[in-house]
């Protein structure tokens, strides 16, 4: 392009300067480090990656959840997965189950032979018992993973870090998390425990159950499932993330329940190393 001191008009297709919008001229580099966010879910395995402020700085992408699942196909379909994604220099994978120090306690879904609702393989609860997770994903991502329940996970992108708050997710199963002042509190696998007519709150209020019984019967479970969690918790704030979260029939819910968007099991990645609130926080 011609200089504009050059004292010459410009001419010719080399003349026309690039077009600037105000989005241009205020649009920064995205900042390191990079987080490799992974959601596992019952149906579907998601992944992006966010900057150092949380954002995305890429389209998440998404794959089915394959079954039979035994860990060595979990692995590798998440290498599939995030293959497309820009390098991270880091790693949080929220995981459907119970996950300490990065090793996983309980799979509910990925024991069974087709997915949840399936008869359980013995194999493949003997396969995922203790199983490290994080420790696999360090070795095959080649960068410092820390995984977590993802209801936690999804949890920690939505609290406010004020009082008690509670975290419920609708999905394939049922998922709670617990944070106090902002603080994750120790998991506890409410989605196993006793609901109603001698069922889990998975059998109850998962996906298979809502295709079953429609959404205005499952609706009133969700309500009921509030107010056991109520009575449990004394909570001062529930969240409803999840992929059905959407499906909550909004105008019967109490001022202090609030739903939230499924992207958080994404988002809240980040927190698994920068915390709400300093603290120590899920290894």
């Amino acid at each position: 392009m011609t200089s504009p001191d050059s004292g010459s008009l410009p001419t010719g297709p080399q003349s026309i300067p690039d077009v600037v919008t105000d989005a241009d001229a205020v649009r920064v580099a995205p900042e390191h480090p990079f987080t490799l966010a992974v959601d596992i879910g019952g149906t579907g395995l998601k992944a992006s990656v966010l900057d150092a402020k949380g954002s995305m700085v890429a389209e998440r992408v998404k794959i089915p959840t394959p079954y039979p699942l035994p860990p060595e196909k979990l692995i590798a379909s998440l290498k599939r997965l995030i293959a497309p994604l820009p390098r991270a220099e880091r790693a949080a994978v929220g995981f459907p189950g119970m996950v300490r120090g990065g090793v996983v306690l309980s799979a509910p879904h990925f024991v069974t032979v087709a997915g949840p609702g399936s008869a359980t393989d013995h194999h493949l609860v003997e396969q995922w018992a203790r199983f490290d997770l994080a420790a696999h994903l360090i070795a095959e991502f080649g960068i410092p993973t820390k995984a977590a329940n993802d209801a936690d996970i999804q949890g920690a992108a939505v609290v406010t870090g004020t009082g008690l708050e509670l975290v419920i997710t609708l999905g394939t199963g049922f998922g709670s998390g617990l944070f106090y002042d902002g603080q994750l509190m120790p998991h506890l696998e409410i989605a196993h425990q006793p609901f109603r007519k001698s069922e889990s709150y998975d059998d109850q209020l998962g996906e298979a159950a809502r295709k079953e019984i429609g959404e205005t019967r499952w609706n009133k479970r969700v309500m009921k499932a509030i107010d056991n969690m109520r009575a449990l918790t004394l909570f001062d704030h529930l969240y409803i993330g999840g992929g059905n979260s959407r499906r909550v029939v909004r105008h019967h819910l109490p001022d202090d329940v609030t739903v939230v968007d499924n992207s958080a099991g994404i988002l809240g990645g980040i927190r698994l190393w920068v915390p709400l609130h300093p603290g120590n926080g899920p290894d």
